[in-house]
C-alpha cells in the first residue's frame, strides 16, 4: 500500500482481497507498459514461500481448521484499518471476483496510544475488588459506586472503565437478589460498551450475554432470548462456530428454550453445547459433566426416562472421577440419579398396568426438578441475616469504644480508692457484657456459617454463565 499512489489505492486494495479471500483464478490486474517485467523470474517455486504458498492453501486451511473467510475479512480489515462497503460478499464464487475498487470505501490510520488513568478512581475500585474477594459484598459495593462516580466526574458520560464499573455493579446486585438493579446496570454497560468499544467487540458480546441472564432473572425471557440469540450471531460472525464461548452461549440457548417448554429446541442446543465442550476440553471435563446433567433434566421433562438415566450416568462418573464421592456435586449426581430410577420405575409400572387392561385409580404424578420460589426466597433472608449481623456488629464496636472513653475519664477524676472499686465494677461489667457479646457472637456465627448458596440446590442459568 505504501508503493500504490492514491489514486489507484482502492484498486491495489480490492486486488489484494481478491487473491487473499476470493476463488476467482483469472485475475489480471491492470500493469502499465512500462511496469512491466522483461523476464521472469527463475526462482519463482523456491524458499518458504514455496512452502506457504499455492492457489488452494487458504482454502485448505480454511476447511481444515474450520475457519470463516468473513472472520478473516473482519480481521484483516481491523487490523490494516479498511472501511468496506456494507453487503454480502459472496467469497466462494469462481466465476467472477468478489471485491471491486467501489466496495473500498476509507482508509483510516491505526494509532497506537496509551490510555491515562484516573489514579483515585482506579485505587478505589482495585479496594472495591478486594473487598469483594474477601466476601464483604456491601462495602465493596459502595467503594465501586464511587469508583464510578469519581469516573463520571473525570471522564464524562462514556467511557470504557464505567462500562467496567457498571458491569461489575450489576454482578454484585445479581448476586444480592436485586434484579432490577442489575439490570439497570447491565443495560448502561451495554450502551457504552457499543459506543466506545464497537457493536461487534467481545466485550460487547459478553455484555449481551450478561444482560440477556438478567433479563431471565427479571423473567423476560422472550427478550433473554433475542439477547443471546444477537450474541451468538455476533460471536460466530467474529470468530466462527469453533470457540469454547460458543458452546456456552449455545447451553444458555438451551436452558432459556427449556424454560419455554421447547424440549426438543433445547436438546439441540444443548447436545451441540456437549460437543464443543468435549472438544475443546476433553470429555471426562467439568463442563461435559454440567452439560449432561442439562440433558438429562430435558429428556426427564419429556419423560425420556432412559435417556435421562444415561445422561445422568454420565456425568455422575465425571464427577466421581474428578471430584471424589465426598464432594457435594457428586453427591447432587446421586441423588438425581435415585430419583430418575423412582420416576422410571413408577412409569414402568403404570404402562403395564395399562397394557394389562387394569383400571389405575391414582396415577403417580412425574415430578420434575425446578428451581422453586421458597429456595429463593431462602437465599434472600440468608443474605438479610448477614446484613443485620455486620450492622449489628459494626454498632456493637463504637459502643464499646465510648464506653472505655467514659470511664478512662471518670476514673482520673476519682480518689484511689474510688478507683479500684470503680475498676472492679467496671470489670465485673466488662465481664457480662463480653458474655453477652459472646453469646450474641455465637449466635451470629451459626447464623453465618451456615453457606449461602445452599438454598439453591438446582442447577440454573447462573451455572451456565460464568459471571468473572
Amino acid at each position: 500500500m505504501q508503493g500504490v499512489d492514491t489514486m489507484n489505492l482502492s484498486s491495489a486494495i480490492s486486488h489484494f482481497l481478491n487473491c487473499y479471500l476470493g476463488s476467482f483464478n483469472n485475475l489480471t490486474p491492470h500493469v502499465a507498459t512500462e511496469e512491466k517485467p522483461k523476464k521472469k523470474n527463475r526462482r519463482k517455486n523456491k524458499g518458504i514461500f514455496a512452502l506457504i504458498g499455492g492457489r488452494d492453501s487458504l482454502d485448505s486451511a480454511c476447511e481444515k481448521y474450520d475457519i470463516q473467510k468473513v472472520s478473516l475479512l473482519r480481521s484483516f480489515c481491523k487490523c490494516v484499518g479498511i472501511q468496506l462497503l456494507l453487503r454480502e460478499y459472496v467469497l466462494d464464487s469462481k466465476n467472477k471476483q468478489a471485491f471491486h475498487s467501489e466496495d473500498v470505501l476509507n482508509v483510516f490510520p491505526i494509532v497506537k496510544h496509551i490510555h491515562p488513568k484516573a489514579t483515585d478512581a482506579y485505587h478505589v475500585f482495585t479496594s472495591g475488588q478486594a473487598k469483594i474477594q474477601q466476601g464483604l459484598l456491601q462495602e465493596g459495593y459502595e467503594l465501586v459506586v464511587e469508583a464510578l462516580n469519581l469516573l463520571n466526574n473525570v471522564y464524562g458520560a462514556m467511557h470504557y472503565e464505567i462500562a467496567s464499573c457498571a458491569r461489575l455493579l450489576a454482578r454484585l446486585s445479581y448476586i444480592m437478589v436485586d434484579y432490577g438493579e442489575a439490570l439497570v446496570y447491565q443495560q448502561r454497560a451495554v450502551l457504552m460498551s457499543e459506543r466506545v468499544l464497537g457493536i461487534d467487540h467481545p466485550s460487547t458480546i459478553t455484555e449481551y450475554a450478561h444482560l440477556a441472564l438478567y433479563c431471565f432473572a427479571n423473567n423476560q425471557i422472550p427478550i433473554a432470548l433475542k439477547l443471546m440469540y444477537r450474541a451468538l450471531y455476533l460471536a460466530l460472525l467474529c470468530t466462527g462456530e469453533n470457540h469454547p464461548e460458543i458452546a456456552l452461549f449455545y447451553c444458555n440457548i438451551g436452558l432459556m428454550v427449556q424454560a419455554e417448554s421447547d424440549f426438543d429446541l433445547s436438546l439441540k442446543y444443548l447436545t451441540k453445547a456437549l460437543e464443543l465442550n468435549s472438544k475443546f476440553f476433553g470429555p471426562k471435563s467439568l463442563k461435559c459433566a454440567l452439560n449432561y446433567h442439562l440433558i438429562a433434566r430435558t429428556y426427564l421433562c419429556k419423560g425420556d426416562f432412559r435417556s435421562a438415566l444415561h445422561s445422568e450416568k454420565e456425568s455422575y462418573s465425571i464427577y466421581k472421577l474428578l471430584l471424589g464421592e465426598s464432594h457435594e456435586r457428586t453427591h447432587e449426581s446421586s441423588e438425581c440419579l435415585k430419583h430418575l430410577t423412582n420416576q422410571a420405575v413408577k412409569f414402568q409400572k403404570t404402562v403395564n398396568m395399562l397394557q394389562k387392561g387394569e383400571k389405575i385409580t391414582n396415577m403417580p404424578s412425574l415430578q420434575v426438578c425446578y428451581n422453586r420460589p421458597e429456595d429463593i426466597e431462602k437465599f434472600r433472608d440468608e443474605m438479610l441475616k448477614q446484613q443485620i449481623v455486620q450492622k449489628l456488629r459494626s454498632s456493637s464496636e463504637v459502643a464499646a469504644t465510648t464506653t472505655t472513653t467514659d470511664n478512662n475519664n471518670n476514673n482520673n477524676n476519682d480518689n484511689k480508692k474510688k478507683k479500684m472499686n470503680d475498676n472492679n465494677n467496671n470489670n465485673n461489667d466488662n465481664n457480662k457484657g463480653n458474655n453477652s457479646d459472646n453469646n450474641n457472637n455465637g449466635l451470629d456465627v451459626k447464623e453465618h456459617e451456615k453457606p449461602i448458596g445452599s438454598a439453591v440446590k438446582n442447577t440454573s442459568l447462573a451455572e451456565a454463565i460464568p459471571l468473572d
